[in-house]
C-alpha cells in the first residue's frame, strides 16, 4: 500500500493549513452556475483535502466495508430528492425521515460525513455542503485501494432541507425489482439503461443480507419443498440455501460479488454472466438484450473503470441544488433552524 504514502499526512497538520489559509482568503464558496471541479478552491481550499484525509483514516482501519457503505450512502442520497443530503437528515418527532425507511435501515458511514463536517465547519463555516462531503467520501473511499482516484468530483452542490421516509420508498429501487421497474426507476432520474449496467457494478463491493434474496433460494415456485430460482446457478444456490438457513434471515449477511469481495472491479459482471448475481434485480440485467450486451463489454477491468467513471459523474448531478437552493447545513443531521 505504499502508492498511498502521499495521501495520508497528520489530520492536524491538514487543519493547521486549512485554517491558514481561510484566515488569508476568507470570503464564502461562489454560488450560482453548474458543477465543476474544485469548486471550493478559494473558499476553503483544503476542503477536498480534509474529506480525503479522515475517509482515507477510516477506510484504512475498515477496508473490507466501509467503501461499500459510503458509495452505497451516495446512490442511496441520490435517489431520492436528488444529490442533496437529505438521507443524512434525522428524523423528529413529527417526520420519519429518509434514513429510517425500510430501504435505508441498513445504511452506514455517517459517522464518517459527521467526522468531516465538524473540521470544515471549525475552519471554513458555512462553505461545504453535506452533499458535496458525501460526493467526495464516496469517491475517495472507493479510491482507497488504487492509490488515486477513480473519477474526479463535480462540486457546488447545496443541502435540501426536506428528508421523508415515504419518499425513500418510492424512490429506491428494490433488491427484487424486475428489468422494466428499474428501467423506468433509473428512466426518473434522467439515467439510461447503460447506467444502470454500469451503475449496478457497484455491487462488486459490499454485502447482501438474507431476507433480501432469500425468495430466489426457497419456495421459488411455491412447491412445499426448497427450490431455488432457475435463472441462478445450481451450486452457488445451494451453498447460499445452506449458509442463510431461510428466507427469512436478516442477520447473515454474503458478499454480493463472490470470489472478488474486497476488490473494486469488473468480477460482479463475470458472476452475473454465470448465473451468479446475488438480487433478482442483479439477474434482471440479462433478460434485456441491450443490457446484456453491456454485460459483457463491461468484464474487462479497464473498461469498467471507464464507463464507471462516467456514469456516477452523471449519477451525482441528478437532481442537484446550486445556487440560492437549499442551504449549507451546519450539522448535517439538522436543518438549519431560520
Amino acid at each position: 500500500m505504499a502508492a498511498m504514502t502521499m495521501r495520508r499526512r497528520p489530520a492536524m497538520e491538514v487543519v493547521v493549513v486549512v485554517v491558514a489559509v481561510v484566515m488569508m482568503l476568507g470570503g464564502g464558496a461562489r454560488a450560482g452556475g453548474p458543477l465543476k471541479a474544485h469548486y471550493y478552491r478559494h473558499a476553503c481550499p483544503e476542503a477536498e483535502v480534509v474529506v480525503r484525509e479522515i475517509v482515507t483514516a477510516r477506510v484504512a482501519a475498515d477496508p473490507a466495508a466501509l467503501p461499500a457503505r459510503l458509495l452505497r450512502l451516495f446512490f442511496h442520497d441520490c435517489f431520492v430528492r436528488g444529490c442533496d443530503a437529505s438521507v443524512l437528515i434525522d428524523s423528529t418527532s413529527g417526520s420519519s425521515a429518509e434514513k429510517d425507511a425500510a430501504p435505508n435501515g441498513s445504511l452506514a458511514g455517517y459517522d464518517v460525513i459527521d467526522s468531516a463536517k465538524a473540521v470544515l465547519e471549525a475552519v471554513c463555516p458555512g462553505v461545504v455542503s453535506c452533499a458535496d462531503i458525501v460526493a467526495l467520501a464516496a469517491r475517495d473511499a472507493v479510491s482507497f485501494q488504487f492509490g488515486r482516484d477513480l473519477w474526479d468530483v463535480q462540486l457546488g452542490r447545496r443541502d435540501g432541507v426536506v428528508s421523508l421516509a415515504s419518499e425513500a420508498l418510492s424512490n429506491l429501487p428494490a433488491p427484487t425489482d424486475n428489468f422494466t421497474t428499474l428501467r423506468s426507476n433509473f428512466a426518473g432520474k434522467g439515467l439510461d439503461v447503460k447506467d444502470l449496467v454500469i451503475l449496478s457494478g457497484a455491487h462488486t463491493i459490499g454485502v447482501g443480507h438474507c431476507n433480501l434474496f432469500g425468495a430466489r433460494l426457497f419456495n421459488f415456485t411455491g412447491a412445499a419443498a426448497p427450490s431455488a430460482d432457475p435463472t441462478l446457478n445450481a451450486a452457488y444456490a445451494a451453498q447460499l440455501r445452506a449458509t442463510c438457513g431461510s428466507a427469512s434471515n436478516n442477520v447473515t449477511a454474503v458478499p454480493m460479488d463472490p470470489g472478488s469481495a474486497a476488490r473494486f472491479d469488473a468480477h460482479y459482471f463475470v458472476n452475473l454472466k454465470l448465473g451468479r448475481g446475488l438480487f433478482a434485480s442483479d439477474a434482471a440485467l440479462l433478460d434485456d438484450r441491450h443490457a446484456a450486451a453491456l454485460i459483457h463489454d463491461l468484464t474487462g477491468q479497464d473498461r469498467f473503470l471507464a464507463e464507471f467513471k462516467n456514469a456516477i459523474r452523471k449519477m451525482g448531478r441528478v437532481g442537484v441544488l446550486t445556487g440560492d437552493q437549499g442551504e449549507i447545513r451546519r450539522n448535517c443531521r439538522i436543518v438549519n433552524s431560520k
